[in-house]
């Protein structure tokens, strides 16, 4: 059974930094795609930044600068560093294991595990 376990969010001030972890269990860490999307107050879950099993990074245009993810395949964690937080960063924040390699990283459709989320608010 896969399990994806979010923790580190809170509220943080304008300009300050939080570090988010996601700990899985139950697949093959080291070969799997990881994610976090994230979903604002009455808004969509939308794509945040991912970490293929090799390596390689993406960011949204929204975070590209102040948010750095990555992963410790000895610990099956994955990590995001959020710095100079925005209010508009205020949302609830998902770990997401990739299951369908025939969508692209980016896309909610590519992750079929999810964690429950863990909620990130950011004051003005």
């Amino acid at each position: 059974q896969v399990q994806l376990v979010e923790s580190g969010g809170g509220l943080v001030q304008a300009g300050g930094s939080l570090r988010l972890a996601c700990a899985a269990s139950g697949l093959t860490f080291s070969n799997t795609g990881m994610a976090w999307f994230r979903q604002p107050p009455g808004k969509e879950r939308a794509f945040v930044s991912a970490v293929g099993w090799s390596g390689i990074i993406y960011y949204a245009d929204s975070v590209k600068g102040r948010f750095t993810i990555s992963r410790d395949n000895a610990k099956n964690t994955v990590y995001l560093e959020m710095n100079s937080a925005k209010p508009d960063d205020t949302a609830v924040y998902y770990c997401a294991a990739r299951t369908r390699m025939e969508y692209g990283i980016k896309q909610i459709d590519a992750y079929g595990y999810w964690g429950r989320g863990t909620q990130v608010t950011v004051s003005s």
